[in-house]
């Protein structure tokens, strides 16, 4: 089977990790920071922080802006459920603004016709959670000059998107928003194994997001009450979690991120060549929204279903069985049971549903051969031509 995506791990990564093993420190050591520093001078955010994964990066994120009980999270349909989950873990609800037929992503412009909406009821959002899926960005100026107009705060899920650009500049600067979260699952761009990080530009957000990292403790006296006992003193000053990376992790992400613009590139090269082979058979291909560029985490194909004459499933099962392993990002979060049971139904979000039902991930990796990329070529072609 080939896969749709998997990590890439090299000697050096190998050599990293045994070195932590035999080092003092298995965790709370220097490669924690270490990575950290690589995320702050790749992205050009001034603080980073490294978690045990995306999902616990948004759940901290959510807290330090003050998510609560009565509040309102909005997040796109098109997603893995931490972006919505995040809201519920808070005590706070969450609504979803539908996507852009031709980025996937979270539109602007219905985000707005939403917005106008709310306030009339008195119901805007707290936070506005943009996804970045496949690596591609969201019109992030579009949502943050909305964020001003209407005082939300934004929090970018770019748990796919580690390595592109959004107008020149790197993805995770937080350039448009108060908070950006990446993903090292091992399928993703970089990978610490499981993992996530949470950047910031903002003082205040960096000290709640260590405290809430680490069960709400600090040792600096600045910010305990009273004195410090003595060199063992601690304090918790906060509901804190355990959502640290471990010294393993960080070294492998340490020595990842020295290759992270050699994966891009290659996901690029492989997208490319996909465009060209796949130019002629009755499917979309992936846009690319100006003035962006994407990590390309994922490369999703759309099915004319009416031109090819089979259904979704049939052609996902006939790429199965002969060994291409496909893959369907995402189940719109709003039809998933437990959000069902909340209110939602078939039928609010109609462009998340339509894409649903034609989206198909199609295998792409760094190291994925050409030998492999034409077979998936080849296979697919005679699917939706036999049909």
């Amino acid at each position: 089977m080939i896969p749709y995506g998997k990590q890439d791990i090299s000697q050096q990564d190998i050599d990293s990790v045994v070195e932590v093993l035999k080092s003092d420190f298995l965790t709370q050591g220097p490669q924690v920071p270490a990575f950290e520093k690589t995320l702050t001078e790749h992205t050009g955010a001034k603080f980073a922080f490294a978690v045990n994964s995306a999902t616990s990066a948004l759940h901290m994120a959510c807290l330090a802006l003050g998510l609560g009980e009565g509040d309102w999270l909005w997040t796109s349909p098109i997603t893995f459920v931490a972006s919505a989950n995040c809201a519920l873990y808070c005590g706070a609800k969450v609504d979803f603004v539908d996507i852009d037929p031709t980025t996937y992503n979270l539109c602007p412009r219905k985000l707005e016709e939403k917005l106008i909406k709310a306030k009339a009821k008195g119901m805007l959002p707290k936070i506005v959670v943009p996804v970045h899926l496949c690596g591609q960005p969201c019109d992030m100026q579009a949502i943050g000059k909305l964020a001003k107009e209407y005082g939300f705060h934004v929090v970018e899920d770019a748990s796919h998107a580690i390595g592109g650009k959004y107008r020149g500049q790197p993805i995770g600067n937080c350039g448009y928003s108060d908070i950006t979260v990446f993903s090292f699952h091992p399928v993703k761009i970089v990978t610490t194994a499981e993992g996530g990080a949470a950047l910031t530009n903002h003082p205040d957000l960096a000290d709640k997001l260590a405290l809430l990292r680490s069960h709400g403790i600090t040792r600096d006296p600045m910010q305990m009450e009273g004195e410090s006992h003595g060199g063992w003193y601690y304090q918790q000053i906060a509901l804190g979690y355990n959502y640290r990376m471990t010294e393993l992790q960080a070294a492998l992400g340490v020595s990842q991120m020295r290759r992270l613009e050699d994966f891009v590139t290659a996901r690029h090269q492989i997208a490319q060549r996909y465009n060209e082979l796949l130019a002629d058979l009755p499917i979309v291909l992936p846009y690319q929204l100006p003035e962006t560029y994407s990590g390309l985490h994922l490369y999703v194909i759309r099915l004319c279903l009416e031109e090819i004459g089979l259904s979704h499933k049939q052609v996902f099962d006939a790429l199965r069985e002969r060994g291409i392993g496909v893959n369907l990002h995402y189940i719109p979060v709003h039809t998933q049971p437990y959000y069902v049971k909340m209110g939602f139904s078939v039928g609010d979000f109609p462009e998340s549903e339509r894409y649903y039902q034609e989206a198909m991930s199609l295998p792409m990796f760094h190291g994925m051969t050409l030998e492999q990329q034409n077979t998936v070529v080849q296979i697919l072609t005679d699917v939706l031509q036999r049909r």
